[in-house]
């Protein structure tokens, strides 16, 4: 998938779309995206400008963002004005390595469990084929009230 068939599975827009592009997706059980990081990143200005390092809370969205075009593939809908899909916890967060300018992440998530709207997640984020951060995710369906 391209980033143009992404922005259909996922409600995220620029600056906050963090993944480009989708390699590979088995239907109710995995996906693997990449997310190329640039020095043109937002975020870059701040974090910080004499030594550029992708910040891990963003490391974490990016694997929910593809853990997210899995779970609204898999169940063959896209997001709606009435609900989306939240983060409800992140456990077992570790950070191996920093993500710099140039580097290309590529997102490994596999689906764990999924019941009444709960979704559990096992991501894993990799610079090449060097281990940058990993945790286990949970996201929840919630209506929204606009």
């Amino acid at each position: 998938m391209d980033v143009l068939e992404i922005t259909k599975c996922l409600p995220h827009r620029y600056p906050f779309l963090l993944i480009d592009r989708v390699l590979e997706m088995e239907l109710g059980v995995s996906i693997k995206a990449i997310k190329n990081v640039t020095v043109n990143e937002p975020f870059f200005q701040g974090h910080f400008p004499s030594y550029p390092v992708m910040p891990g809370v963003l490391i974490l969205e990016a694997m929910a963002q593809a853990a997210g075009v899995l779970s609204y593939k898999s169940l063959e809908v896209a997001p709606s004005e009435d609900s989306l899909y939240f983060f409800a916890g992140i456990d077992n967060a570790r950070f191996k390595r920093q993500v710099v300018p140039g580097d290309q992440l590529i997102l490994c998530v596999q689906i764990t469990a999924n019941k009444r709207g709960i979704w559990k997640y096992k991501a894993q984020a990799f610079v090449g084929t060097e281990l940058a951060a990993e945790a286990d995710l949970i996201c929840a369906q919630r209506e929204v009230q606009r």
